[in-house]
């Protein structure tokens, strides 16, 4: 029997949890037996399908606190910033100017550079300073972006604040809250006029994921070709997965916020490890930050074979460096920080972790460390 591993990067994806495998399953033997269709259609078979994704839906927005008819739903938070950029550029092309942050996800970075744009630089902790943000909008800008937190370092930033200014100046907020988490719901009544997430960083199936769109917003949509989603997004739902996502929305609402005290506790313990560890800091703001991610900055060794070496000992994290694991690049979210760009890990915790899984973790990491250190100084 293989031993068990200890998996500490929720914040790339989340193990399913078990209340959308039972939606799932309960789903796909109903649609094994014939019972269900294209919820686009109107027989029998094909409402039974669309049943199923409006209560979805609704379970979606309640959690969020939004009206299910601003939840569009999606593959995830990549297609849902895309919809985003696509669709205030397209609706008035005389408006093709975007505005956003140094260390948004290169979700956004790419797709806003694919017009006339601005980057805005941040401080040592990664925050935008929001009177920087709005310095920056032009004549002919058509969306601010903004992260809820960021993905490597967990810092929080000011969106309620920059929403507000926003409305005011007539322009488009969209906000990135892939990595929001338990704090999704906080995310959406920020005041935000679209809001993207991802469902398989919570829990729910891989390919599910909404695109919040404010009531009154008018988006020209980025799938074409049928009327789903209220024309705003073609293509059949992928039914099984939004039921699973719709069961993980809806225990997230029950449980969301003892979910959030659970995982902050985790993450108080890796930030303490920090701090009496040689060579070790914490990364981004301290208090103003996530629950379930932090990042670490090392001295003297590379992040790759802290990685192999930890994963070896059957624990799986993530380097801040790279969003792939096919190249190491430095990192642009800290370089913008003036932090080393080259030398961070990111250790994210999520439902299925316990206290004794991080604390064993830790005391690997320092296996881990010291064995590469000596062997640094070793070779000098």
């Amino acid at each position: 029997m293989a031993a068990a591993r200890t998996y500490l990067d929720h914040a790339s994806t989340s193990p399913l949890r078990p209340v959308a495998r039972y939606a799932m399953v309960d789903w796909l033997r109903r649609d094994s037996g014939g019972e269900v269709g294209d919820p686009a259609r109107i027989h029998a078979e094909g409402m039974t399908a669309r049943v199923a994704v409006e209560q979805a839906r609704e379970q979606v927005a309640a959690w969020l606190g939004v009206r299910p008819r601003e939840v569009v739903l999606t593959s995830g938070a990549t297609e849902s910033i895309a919809a985003a950029c696509f669709g205030a550029r397209a609706r008035d092309p005389g408006h093709p100017h975007m505005v956003a942050g140094a260390v948004e996800h290169s979700a956004v970075r790419q797709w806003v550079a694919r017009g006339p744009h601005t980057e805005v630089g941040v401080d040592a902790t990664g925050r935008v300073d929001p009177d920087d943000l709005l310095a920056a909008l032009r004549p002919d800008t058509a969306m601010v972006h903004l992260q809820w937190a960021n993905h490597e370092v967990a810092t929080r930033q000011p969106v309620a604040e920059v929403a507000a200014r926003c409305r005011e100046q007539g322009v488009l907020l969209h906000v990135d809250a892939a990595q929001a988490g338990t704090e999704a719901p906080q995310a959406t009544a920020a005041g935000a006029d679209v809001v993207s997430l991802s469902g398989h960083k919570l829990g729910a199936p891989g390919g599910t994921g909404v695109m919040v769109v404010r009531r009154g917003v008018r988006l020209s949509p980025l799938l074409v070709g049928g009327d789903q989603e209220r024309a705003r997004r073609a293509g059949m739902e992928n039914v099984a997965a939004v039921v699973g996502f719709g069961a993980v929305a809806e225990e997230m609402a029950a449980t969301g916020a003892g979910e959030a005290r659970r995982l902050r506790g985790l993450t108080d313990r890796i930030r303490a490890w920090a701090g009496a560890a040689e060579g070790v800091a914490v990364l981004g703001d301290p208090t103003g930050c996530v629950p379930h991610l932090v990042c670490l900055g090392l001295e003297e060794v590379e992040p790759q074979p802290v990685l192999l070496g930890l994963d070896q000992r059957g624990v799986a994290v993530h380097s801040g460096s790279s969003c792939s694991s096919e190249a190491f690049e430095p990192s642009p979210v800290l370089a913008a920080m003036g932090a080393d760009a080259e030398r961070s890990l990111r250790l994210s915790v999520g439902w299925s972790n316990t206290t004794e899984e991080v604390d064993s973790a830790l005391g690997l990491l320092d296996e881990v460390l010291a064995d590469l250190r000596a062997l640094r100084r070793g070779r000098r």
